[in-house]
């Protein structure tokens, strides 16, 4: 679900169009962010060999509901589910339904919500029953490669060196960084400029600023890199039916470096449960 949407925040822009949010907007981020992670933390227990990724969607809709907040994916551009579940070779936008879960499946669910106006935006690996080592490897490079990705992000840097940092990481584990999505600015709108890509040259676009506030979500295949859309035209799948791992941080840039907004509550982010 990436692309532009329309800011009509008043905060200043930068020369690339990128928006510069007020210290004071980080608690809202905290807040959308820290609901949206819990959810991930909750759904964990429901993920096993027989479970529907309906089912798991159904969860997701109903806690949205119940914490008062709103899922930024229903309606958005005909969609209408709480989440996008995408199991083994789905890179992303795998749209919830009937699919029962087997034994080694690897899945990512990629939740959105909007708090008071501001959206927590943030995805995560889960296995189903047991993990296989060759999956094990492709999840744990994913993870890694994006807390690389924040790593560079600071005052300073540019949004290439991010996408370096994850490409090199990736590429020396064998793997590929998928090159058709890429991550987004967010805050009050689902997306907004800049385009975060998770590959490229150093020193290269825009240089990050204190109060910019984006997502970096790598897609690492264990194959090639490349993807089509299935005919429902939100089902990314790998092309050489490859196995695809995906995480996702929404990101707020400090003096220091970066604040994560979507950590998970009970150190639960990667499927073994390591922070």
């Amino acid at each position: 679900m990436k692309g532009s949407d329309v800011n009509t925040n008043t905060s200043r822009l930068t020369k690339d169009g990128i928006r510069l949010y007020e210290p004071g907007d980080f608690a809202g981020m905290q807040k959308a962010g820290r609901l949206a992670a819990q959810i991930l933390d909750d759904i964990a227990e429901h993920v096993f060999p027989g479970q529907t990724t309906g089912v798991l969607d159904q969860l997701i809709t109903d806690w949205v509901a119940a914490a008062g907040a709103t899922s930024a994916t229903i309606g958005y551009k005909g969609y209408q589910h709480a989440s996008c579940i995408s199991v083994n070779h789905v890179v992303c936008h795998g749209i919830p339904g009937d699919k029962v879960l087997k034994d080694g499946d690897i899945l990512n669910i990629d939740v959105t919500v909007i708090v008071d106006g501001w959206f927590g935006d943030t995805s995560r690996m889960y296995v189903a029953g047991n993990l296989s080592r060759k999956a094990e490897r492709l999840v744990q490079v994913t993870h890694d490669a994006l807390m690389k990705g924040i790593e560079a992000a600071k005052p300073g840097n540019t949004f290439g060196d991010i996408g370096n940092a994850i490409q090199i990481y990736a590429e020396s584990h064998r793997m590929s960084v998928v090159r058709d999505f890429c991550g987004h600015g967010l805050g009050r709108v689902f997306h907004a400029p800049p385009n975060v890509l998770h590959y490229g040259r150093p020193g290269t676009g825009a240089v990050l600023e204190e109060g910019m506030f984006f997502t970096i979500e790598p897609m690492i295949n264990l194959g090639r890199p490349e993807t089509k859309v299935l005919a429902d035209d939100w089902t990314a799948v790998t092309r050489d039916k490859s196995l695809s791992a995906q995480f996702e941080h929404s990101i707020g840039i400090t003096t220091q470096g970066a604040e994560i907004f979507t950590l998970s509550p009970n150190g639960m982010f990667h499927p073994t449960y390591k922070a």
